[in-house]
């Protein structure tokens, strides 16, 4: 059984940086393609950035790019996401999702790709 759990959300300041987690167990990740998406009140869920199990390869949307870097740690099974510089904008739930499957998995942040779903961590930046 996959599970996902994020962590490290919180209510913080315009302008402070912020280290989510994504503890991540019961799969095959070896060939896994993680990702990190939010949800802001109101919007629809939007891709933030993803990072093969390897870490060879990233992606990253364009509102973020810069200010975030994803990252993930073989030996604990873990995946982070860092935000630099937070802004109001950024406050969303934030949700570690990951393909696993059968065939090649594509770094990409695209949502319908991505077969496994932590339940979230709210980021709350306050200007």
């Amino acid at each position: 059984q996959v599970q996902l759990v994020e962590s490290g959300g919180g209510l913080v300041q315009a302008g402070d940086s912020l280290r989510l987690s994504c503890a991540a167990s019961g799969g095959a990740f070896s060939r896994a393609v993680m990702g990190w998406f939010r949800q802001a009140p109101g919007k629809e869920r939007e891709p933030v950035a993803a990072i093969s199990w390897s870490g060879i390869s990233t992606w990253y949307a364009a509102s973020v790019k810069g200010r975030v870097t994803i990252s993930v740690d073989n030996a604990k099974n873990a995946v982070y996401l860092e935000i630099n510089d937070l802004k109001p904008e950024d406050t969303a739930v934030y949700y570690c999702a990951a393909q696993i499957r059968s065939n090649i998995p594509i770094v990409t942040g695209e949502e319908r790709l991505y077969n496994h779903w932590g339940r979230g961590t709210q980021v709350t930046v306050s200007s």
